[in-house]
């Protein structure tokens, strides 16, 4: 599993305890920062805001970093947590203070991917989780849909894109959220113009790499506790001790996978809401054929494998002009490939039972 010391800055985790429990006075203060740059933000919209959605490990990252690069596109940054509720004030001071480019290293999950202070990173969950309460409860529905309606939210989050945009001169936001695609047709509601792009992953190698993950930060935890409710503490409910099923409004179906990881059956629990997720998906787009011509959907493993065509694919479906961002497109591609760090280990019994569980939703994405 690799090398599973982590470490999570002292001062990292106060401040992230700090916001934590005080998320209503910060809400108060986003209001007031949204008062002061009233007279800039009127001139600022979001359009067609770009969301970049998935199970986890299934290739948003790398897709979030390409986008970032684009001149057009702004998203929130590593730099921006905890302080992710007052986006003006902490990157207008950030701007003016920092003087050397960040150090890059490899993100916590071991996994090629290096990062830096400037990388994009799924901050906005803070907020969803703060004004939904029930986004992370296994027992309930965490879906958000067509008829959902939270006024206060709504104002809220579409300031909260504007001042980003403003503060970081950008026209396009985009946002990186795992948990965005149980909420895919609420979005949409509020964003009829909005974007969605969703890479997919072969149930076989999609589960390898969540049980990996999933072992790793339990072993980094047992060295270093903080890890896990870090995790908790940045809305990452995925992995790790905390970890919890998303349930897209079948309350025995996420049962039934909470049950299979208590009693030790990983493969069966991830091979489970590997299909709740995507049948939820595919259920969406059946309903509603307006949100499915706003999602592009692709498998991660064409996107290594044919780097250039599927990266020319999400560039043409977000509407991004593609002549300033070919040579950055093409460095993107040169440096992408399948995992070769490891290799799924699964028993003929375990691929039985993926193929048992995933095989028809997979098979209608592709596989």
């Amino acid at each position: 599993m690799g090398d599973a010391k982590l470490t999570v800055p002292a001062a990292l985790y106060w401040q992230s305890r700090l916001l934590k429990s005080t998320a209503g006075l910060w809400q108060r203060l986003a209001n007031l920062e949204t008062s002061v740059v009233a007279d800039e933000l009127a001139a600022v919209q979001v359009k067609a805001p770009i969301y970049v959605t998935s199970l986890a490990r299934a290739g948003t990252t790398i897709v979030t970093e390409l986008l970032n690069q684009h001149p057009d596109t702004t998203s929130h940054q590593y730099s921006d947590f905890p302080w992710v509720w007052t986006p003006y004030w902490r990157n207008y001071l950030r701007q003016r203070s920092q003087i050397a480019k960040p150090e890059t290293s490899e993100r916590a999950h071991k996994d090629r991917i290096m990062i830096s202070a400037d990388s994009p990173e799924a901050a906005e969950e803070i907020i969803w989780s703060y004004f939904f309460k029930n986004s992370h409860i296994p027992e309930v529905s965490n879906v958000l849909d067509q008829h959902t309606s939270k006024p206060a939210f709504e104002k809220f989050y579409a300031e909260h894109q504007r001042k980003l945009l403003l503060v970081r001169k950008a026209s396009r936001y985009l946002a990186k959220g795992n948990y965005n695609i149980s909420r895919l047709a609420y979005i949409h509601k509020l964003y009829p113009d909005a974007k969605f792009i969703i890479p997919v992953r072969n149930p076989v190698n999609h589960i390898a790499s969540l049980a990996k993950q999933h072992q790793f930060f339990n072993q980094a935890a047992k060295v270093v506790p903080r890890v896990g409710e870090q995790l908790q503490l940045a809305g990452h409910w995925e992995f790790g001790p905390g970890r919890k099923a998303a349930n897209f409004g079948d309350n025995l179906a996420t049962a039934e996978i909470n049950a299979a990881w208590e009693c030790g059956d990983e493969i069966t629990g991830w091979a489970m809401l590997w299909n709740n997720t995507y049948k939820h998906l595919l259920k969406q787009l059946a309903a509603q054929p307006e949100l499915t011509k706003a999602c592009h959907l692709f498998r991660y493993e064409d996107l290594c494998l044919n780097s250039k065509q599927i990266t020319n694919e999400i560039i043409s479906h977000c509407d991004l002009a593609s002549e300033p961002f070919t040579e950055i497109a093409e460095q993107f591609c040169r440096k992408l490939s399948l995992p070769d760090y490891y290799q799924p280990e699964f028993s003929q019994a375990e691929l039985e039972t993926i193929n048992t569980i995933c095989g028809e939703t997979a098979n209608r994405l592709g596989y």
